[in-house]
């Protein structure tokens, strides 16, 4: 079915807490989705950030992020007074200050869980850790042990704390883990609600599944046979990409590298358990890097770079039938990007997993370029640029000599300001089934409000839609997002 959405991460919806969260102005947000037309709305990982912010390098890939959960939400449930939520000190940046607002909602979470503990509404807590206990008391224990540990990396623990928690270590009663508990059940609660509110306004959510874990989580923690780690729990290879046009030196992502063959040899569990985790949070994924499913790229970890890595290869259909055989159909957005070799084609099509196009990588090499609109097919999912890319504008004013030329008369561009609703509607127009359009793009918004530069570890995830962008988007854009969502047959069900 022909259908489109628009790209906005939670932490880059309004709010007067610093961060976008799960509160009023998400269901906001959703009401602008279902107005307009819209099916999906599309996320980053909602897991924990780690370094530098990146929802792509968490301390666990099955946990909520604790920054996301809504102070005013915690005022409706009666664990903090209204008086207490507004002292979150103000920022006019209209970014995220991310230490600024871990500081404030770890204090206003700590409020609450002692007022929590105190309540004798405890049925619906014990439900949700024994619901979620494999993966949520391993890293319930992280946490603790990363606080008790100063946040030192857990290779730099004491040899006994290292070592993975047995049952003792993952009693839900002990009060070292009270809180973790605590704030992934309230964010699970939130979580619910949101989607409660997504389904009665026929809008589903697209969730991202990045294919590596960081080597800093309760993941590898607590599973480091799963992982090709040295004696001292250090990667012994690292994920990445080879060295390609972009980048002489190719990419070093750091990430250690699944033991696939361990992971094989227990029926993919690891796998199992994420997936099925997903599908309890979202109605469909896109998988980052998939690849890397077919074939990796492994580098030794003594290398400064990618360039003196290998191919190695993935576990392939293995994975996916065992995935089927437990979870059923997988709802998944394959992300291919790059240079992709006939055996990531055969995996997907043998899957029937959609793939990916972006418009802003079509001008480059002519007609035949798959990121060109008449080139996009039914199974597809398209999008006029992703969290990586600038957005589009920022793109188009950087485009210059041939390639602007090109785009210029492909798509007809009479003046600047043309741009966005010019290549976001020859997208909505084609026949992709699935058109995504980060919410900067419908904006019009320059360089200014780029979500990520790849490469770099700081000074990213930031940006976040200001209250008079959000009501711009809803009545200065709206009729035409809804007029242009209408005539290309992508209108969500509800209209």
């Amino acid at each position: 079915m022909r259908s489109s959405g628009l790209l906005l991460h939670v932490t880059s919806l309004p709010s007067r807490f610093g961060i976008g969260d799960l509160g009023p102005e998400a269901r906001r947000f959703v009401d602008i989705l279902a107005e307009t037309g819209q099916t999906w709305w599309q996320l980053l990982p909602v897991c924990p950030a780690g370094l530098g912010d990146s929802p792509y390098a968490s301390p666990s890939s099955f946990a909520g992020n604790p920054l996301l959960i809504s102070p005013e939400l915690l005022v409706l449930d009666g664990w903090i007074s209204e008086s207490e939520i507004d002292t979150y000190p103000a920022n006019s940046l209209g970014i995220v200050d991310y230490p600024s607002v871990a500081t404030y909602k770890s204090k206003l979470l700590e409020q609450a869980f002692s007022r929590f503990i105190r309540q004798p509404r405890m049925d619906d807590f014990r439900a949700f850790v024994n619901r979620e206990a494999d993966w949520l008391l391993p890293y319930a224990a992280f946490r603790a042990r990363k606080f008790k540990h100063q946040d030192k990396m857990w290779t730099a623990w004491p040899a006994h704390d290292r070592i993975p928690p047995d049952e003792k270590a993952l009693n839900p009663d002990l009060p070292e883990l009270q809180f973790y508990l605590f704030e992934q059940f309230v964010f699970d609660g939130q979580w619910r609600n949101l989607c409660d509110y997504c389904r009665e306004h026929n809008i589903k959510i697209m969730g991202d599944l990045p294919i590596y874990v960081a080597h800093d989580s309760a993941d590898v923690w607590a599973s480091p046979d799963l992982f090709q780690l040295d004696n001292a729990g250090e990667p012994s290879v690292v994920a990445g990409v080879p060295p390609d046009f972009f980048s002489e030196t190719g990419q070093r992502w750091g990430n250690p590298i699944y033991r696939w063959d361990v992971m094989a040899e227990r029926g993919f569990k690891w796998w199992t358990h994420r997936m099925k985790r997903a599908w309890s949070l979202y109605d469909s994924v896109r998988l980052d890097h998939f690849r890397g499913f077919a074939g990796y790229w492994e580098i030794p970890a003594s290398e400064e770079t990618a360039v003196r890595g290998r191919w190695v290869r993935g576990p392939g259909q293995a994975l996916f039938d065992q995935l089927v055989s437990e979870c059923g159909p997988l709802p998944v957005i394959a992300e291919n990007l790059g240079v992709i070799t006939p055996d990531v084609v055969e995996l997907m099509e043998n899957n029937s997993f959609p793939g990916m196009s972006v418009i802003q990588f079509g001008f480059d090499a002519g007609m035949d370029n798959p990121h060109l609109p008449h080139n996009y097919r039914p199974n597809q999912c398209v999008y006029t640029g992703t969290h990586d890319n600038d957005t589009l504008r920022g793109w188009w004013d950087a485009l210059s000599g041939r390639e602007r030329a090109f785009a210029q008369e492909y798509l007809q561009i009479q003046a600047d300001e043309n741009i966005c609703p010019t290549a976001i509607e020859r997208c909505l127009a084609s026949d992709a089934d699935l058109v995504i359009t980060p919410v900067q793009d419908v904006l019009g918004l320059d360089g200014q409000a780029r979500m990520n530069f790849p490469g770099t570890s700081f000074g990213n995830w930031r940006w976040r839609l200001s209250p008079r962008q959000q009501t711009e988007l809803r009545e200065k854009f709206g009729q035409w997002l809804l007029d242009s969502t209408s005539g290309s047959k992508r209108l969500s069900v509800q209209n």
